[in-house]
């Protein structure tokens, strides 16, 4: 099979449950913007699990992309399996231990201590999390996609049952029919003053449930452990884990940085107001990750082949067309539906979506061009690139985030665009290096061009822009065909030979 067509239907099979079922986690942004926290409660909930997507890094510490490089060059990968599982699962307990010793100091840390009770949530989240992190790899290396994808999309339907349930159900039922049968067993476990409670516990039940349903696979491990291995494995990791921390800085830190830049009596509601318009960026983001599902295995398994390279760069260039797309469907109906998903009260950072959206898109760019490391082994490469875009997001962060409200660039736009330069200049980074360490033939003529091409749409949308619904929505849709016909034309012979092989197939 053409391993380009493979590598579409795997990150088809990884992308669409994880899409639809990561969609409906994504409605929950209008349950929480419209009413139900306000500005400043939602800026707590992300300044927490900004916190914890650096701590789910450290406490992974590159084992899963460690587990794919050996799994692909270790004589035994039951051993490889095992070993890895029983090193992730030993961190998190000692890791459990200390954090539910000390919630009380860990919260003032972060200086949340009227929340002692989140840190512990959350360490049993992180925890649980972690333990599933070397399952799901073995399912991505064993090409069990679907196995993936149906726990992935259970996972995150509980996710969403229990939040709907919690905030939407039980005060309903609580208010309507307290008398009730159903009522007396509601007011038995449901408290009203509570909203972001039953976010993170909604959480921390999805989280068990997904563990639950990697079970049958723990349960077959041998427990074997190679401490030579494990070395090995830990030294391939480590850098990754150094990389993984400063990318996760660079995604996550400008919510904690307006958090303490800004005065104290705006700074949580301005990260909530930046934290939900950054949401619609789901789009980006959830293809990207989907794609990496897929990828990653997909490029490890080919990596001994003689065109691997060819390979690698014809698929950036579906990638880009792809992206691309994403960004235009995305901008040119912001206002005519996304905007709509999150609460007027949070609409005041409409700017920073283009930004965003853009940046994400660098980023998947990066994503693809920085395999030659890990394929290569020189993951240390792939660690100073991220610490190079992370000292470039904190500091203009730090720089832009405090201006006065009258500079050009002030609080969360400042952070968007100190994200855009972050992941262009990962971007341009991880090419340039990795032309010298192992040269990929990308197309970069083609490459620039679609940027350009989607830059240009978009300028053009805006400069077109109508007050009219039905005239603004035609006048985007054309420019979202132009885009489409131009592609069609540049590749009008892969396009050709693709209808030519369906009929073959069908007739």
């Amino acid at each position: 099979m053409n391993p380009i067509k493979r590598l579409a239907g795997q990150t088809a099979i990884y992308g669409i449950p994880s899409i639809l079922t990561r969609f409906l986690n994504y409605l929950l942004v209008p349950l929480y913007t419209y009413g139900i926290l306000t500005q400043a409660e939602y800026g707590v909930v992300n300044v927490f699990y900004s916190y914890s997507a650096l701590l789910m890094v450290i406490l992974t510490y590159g084992m899963e992309t460690a587990f794919f490089r050996f799994s692909e060059t270790h004589s035994n990968r039951k051993m490889v399996f095992s070993t890895g599982l029983s090193s992730i699962m030993f961190t998190s307990v000692i890791f459990l231990l200390l954090t539910n010793s000390f919630p009380k100091t860990i919260a003032g840390w972060i200086d949340y201590s009227q929340y002692t009770v989140f840190v512990v949530w959350f360490a049993w989240i992180l925890a649980l999390d972690a333990i599933a992190a070397i399952p799901f790899a073995k399912l991505r290396a064993d090409n069990r996609s679907g196995r993936f994808a149906t726990i992935k999309s259970v996972s995150i339907l509980s996710n969403v049952f229990f939040n709907l349930f919690f905030l939407v159900l039980c005060p309903w039922i609580s208010n309507n029919h307290g008398n009730s049968v159903a009522g007396e067993f509601i007011n038995l476990i449901y408290r009203p003053d509570w909203a972001i409670e039953y976010i993170f516990i909604s959480n921390l039940l999805a989280s068990s449930i997904t563990l639950v349903m990697l079970l049958p696979q723990i349960m077959k491990v041998n427990w074997a452990f190679d401490f030579t291995l494990w070395r090995k494995m830990l030294l391939y990791g480590l850098p990754l884990l150094i990389a993984g921390m400063a990318g996760i800085v660079n995604e996550t830190f400008d919510r904690l940085l307006l958090r303490y830049l800004l005065p104290p009596d705006i700074a949580e509601a301005r990260v909530g107001i930046y934290s939900a318009c950054y949401k619609i960026a789901v789009l980006m983001v959830l293809f990207v990750q989907a794609y990496r599902f897929a990828a990653e295995p997909f490029f490890f398994a080919l990596m001994k082949d003689k065109d691997a390279k060819v390979v690698y760069a014809r698929v950036m260039d579906y990638f880009i067309i792809t992206v691309s797309l994403i960004f235009l469907v995305t901008m040119l109906y912001l206002d005519y539906i996304f905007i709509y998903f999150i609460g007027p009260e949070f609409r005041s950072a409409r700017g920073v979506i283009p930004i965003l959206m853009m940046a994400k898109l660098f980023l998947g760019i990066y994503f693809n061009i920085s395999i030659w490391y890990k394929l290569t082994g020189k993951t240390m490469w792939g660690a100073l690139i991220t610490i190079i875009g992370a000292i470039v997001s904190v500091g203009l962060n730090i720089y832009w985030i405090p201006r006065s409200p009258d500079h050009l660039i002030y609080g969360y736009i400042g952070s968007a665009w100190a994200t855009f330069f972050c992941y262009s200049a990962m971007m341009i980074l991880g090419y340039l290096i990795g032309q010298r360490y192992f040269p990929i033939p990308y197309n970069l003529k083609k490459i620039i061009g679609l940027l350009g091409l989607t830059a240009l749409i978009y300028i053009t949308s805006r400069f077109l822009a109508v007050e009219n619904l039905f005239l603004g929505i035609l006048i985007n849709t054309s420019l979202l065909i132009l885009y489409l016909v131009v592609v069609a034309l540049v590749e009008r012979k892969d396009i050709v030979s693709l209808i030519t092989s369906f009929r073959g197939k069908t007739g």
